[in-house]
């Protein structure tokens, strides 16, 4: 995972562009509960954090692999929005 970044932030600074660390995070997925524990990766002088989950697209991932999370979220936001409307 180390040598992928490394080779992400070779291939960037030869194209004339720059990764912002503070917006770049990375997450290992497996059924695994023990992988990545890591909190964080060094590449050059800056740090990637790992994240357990995270929000693309509207769907949430997390390192579990699991799509329970992404149903209670689905879940919550339709009780929101239907809660939201009964005044109306």
């Amino acid at each position: 995972m180390k040598e992928n970044a490394e080779a992400l932030v070779v291939a960037t600074k030869e194209t004339g562009l720059e990764v912002n660390a503070d917006k770049t995070k990375n997450m290992i997925m497996s059924r695994d509960q023990n992988a990545g524990r890591s909190h964080s990766m060094k590449t050059d002088n800056s740090s990637i954090e790992r994240v357990e989950e995270f929000k693309y697209l509207g769907k949430t991932l997390s390192n579990k692999n699991s799509i329970q999370e992404e149903i209670k979220s689905r879940l919550k936001l339709g009780n929101v929005c239907y809660y939201s409307v009964q005044n109306l």
